[in-house]
């Protein structure tokens, strides 16, 4: 069913969407229509077109294009692109096919959203990432649960009663995730931290050679922190760091913090995004060169910096004062040394985590109503998704 047609390799690819919150579903989505193609074109939906179509958006058009525009498998963001794909604006872009998940999505009046690019065989279909969307995340917002978390980095098995961190799924994830920006080759590298209890450093993902040498030779430019919900400020903090690496032929490493040190920091149920969404997000990111799962808050301890795979020749942190739970700064002995440097100030400061969950509580009742909505929509959808699942068996 809307099999990959003869050539596509050699084609510039369409995809569009609302991409609210930077989530490693969309990154998946991106992911795998880049693997098809030459190049990919995001179409990315304005607020008013979403507002109409599914409901309130949390994250404004600029800040979604910014999302979009850091994702190492997109070759160009396109803004106010339309709800219901049109093969007209995807030929402006030369783009001859539209990939999208497989599932149905519908605009306010309950048709499918891509029925007349189905009906002129530009449609090609991949697989959708499970157990995360925009509306799970909300949901969670809402409802103020934990359960998603993962435990701290101090046994052999970490599970979350759901899932397990470690096992071959999730390792095949950050292997993809770590591609190079064509999808389909070597990239960054991958390496957790303190798993068992031991202080060691564990590569679960090789790198590709040329930023292995470059990790060895050139050294690393290195910022931690929790990462979570993926945002414009994070991506722009990440963009700076980047730009100051590259001018070095250094190389960037991001250290995310686990479930449990992000909790005790930060309260609540935080974070949003357990560490494996989380690190993904970053993954992703054409700014980042090699993520380490479960990073110290205090990047001197037990002399991790010494173990990470180069030289460590910056470490980065924002302008705002960062204190342990014991009030110390985990940056004082890299200050000392030299070796600390503020990011920033740039045009994000002034979104955090909290600054998008406050937006989501503040306005509880719409995005509710949007939750809601969403369930009548996915039942449509679902009828929709059955009734052509059987035209097709028919077909053959």
């Amino acid at each position: 069913m809307y099999e990959r047609p003869e050539g596509i390799e050699n084609c510039k690819i369409w995809i569009d969407g609302c991409f609210d919150f930077a989530h490693h579903g969309h990154a998946g989505a991106m992911l795998q229509a880049r693997q098809l193609g030459k190049e990919l074109y995001v179409g990315v939906h304005s607020d008013e077109e979403i507002l109409h179509n599914k409901g309130p958006v949390v994250m404004k058009l600029e800040e979604r294009m910014t999302a979009v525009e850091a994702c190492k498998w997109s070759t160009r963001a396109i803004g106010g692109a339309p709800y219901v794909t049109d093969p007209k604006v995807m030929a402006e872009y030369e783009c001859k096919y539209v990939v999208h998940g497989d599932d149905i999505t519908t605009d306010a009046n309950g048709e499918d959203c891509y029925q007349t690019v189905k009906d002129l065989g530009l449609f090609v279909v991949v697989k959708r990432t499970p157990n995360i969307s925009t509306t799970d995340l909300v949901g969670r917002m809402l409802l103020m649960s934990k359960s998603h978390h993962f435990p701290q980095f101090s046994g052999k098995k970490f599970s979350n009663g759901n899932e397990t961190l470690f096992d071959s799924s999730h390792l095949e994830k950050f292997g993809q995730y770590a591609t190079d920006p064509t999808g389909l080759a070597k990239g960054s590298i991958v390496l957790s931290y303190n798993v068992g209890g031991n202080g060691q450093l564990t590569q679960l993902i090789a790198p590709s050679e040329s930023n292995k040498k470059a990790l060895e030779e050139k050294g690393i430019f290195y910022v931690d922190g929790g990462f979570d919900l993926f945002h414009p400020g994070h991506i722009e903090a990440l963009r700076l760091v980047a730009e100051d690496a590259t001018s070095h032929g250094a190389k960037v490493i991001v250290g995310i913090h686990d479930d449990h040190t992000v909790n005790v920091e930060k309260g609540l149920n935080y974070p949003i995004m357990n560490i494996f969404e989380r690190s993904l997000c970053v993954l992703q990111c054409r700014y980042v060169d090699g993520v380490v799962l479960g990073a110290p808050y205090n990047p001197t301890e037990e002399g991790f910096l010494e173990k990470l795979p180069g030289s460590i020749k910056r470490v980065y942190h924002g302008q705002e004062k960062v204190e342990d739970s014991q009030g110390n700064d985990p940056y004082a002995k890299v200050k000392t040394e030299g070796l600390f440097h503020f990011i920033g100030p740039h045009k994000f400061d002034d979104i955090n985590t909290e600054v998008i969950v406050e937006r989501v509580l503040s306005n509880k009742a719409a995005y509710e109503a949007r939750q809601k909505k969403k369930g009548w929509k996915a039942e449509n959808e679902k009828l929709l998704r059955e009734e052509e699942l059987k035209k097709h068996l028919k077909s053959e």
